[in-house]
């Protein structure tokens, strides 16, 4: 067992997000693109779909990190008073890039939860018992 496994043999949860791995086997299998997760693991046959990490993690990273990029840029003008043009050169790839980048990270990390505590869709229980 090397130290990125846990007793189950998966992969543990930010090794795993960091680098795409499938939750069940550990290969590189997560993601097709960027951000887009692949179908299913081409080494282990996990299904990837049956998972529902929705865009949740889009608006509470765009909102995280908007606050954090505005807050340095504020600190920017305040101290050096650039030209607006430095601003926009600095800043809007910086957030592109911090929320693709932990976007990617915070899906990732969600769908092996899901998988790793078997999160299933929610039901109301109406046995009719208080």
């Amino acid at each position: 067992m090397t130290d990125t496994q846990n007793s189950k043999g998966q992969p543990d949860v930010l090794p795993a997000a960091l680098f795409g791995l499938c939750p069940n086997c550990g290969q590189k299998t997560l993601f097709r693109s960027v951000i887009a997760f692949s179908d299913k693991c081409r080494a282990c046959g996990l299904d990837y779909e049956k998972y529902n990490v929705g865009d949740g993690p889009a608006a509470f990273l765009t909102l995280i990190v908007g606050g954090l990029v505005l807050a340095l840029a504020l600190i920017v003008e305040l101290n050096y008073q650039p030209p607006i043009w430095l601003h926009a050169i600095l800043w809007f790839p910086l957030t592109i890039a911090a929320v693709v980048g932990s976007l990617r990270l915070s899906k990732a990390v969600l769908l092996i939860l899901e998988h790793r505590n078997q999160a299933r869709e929610g039901s109301i229980d109406d046995s009719g018992e208080q």
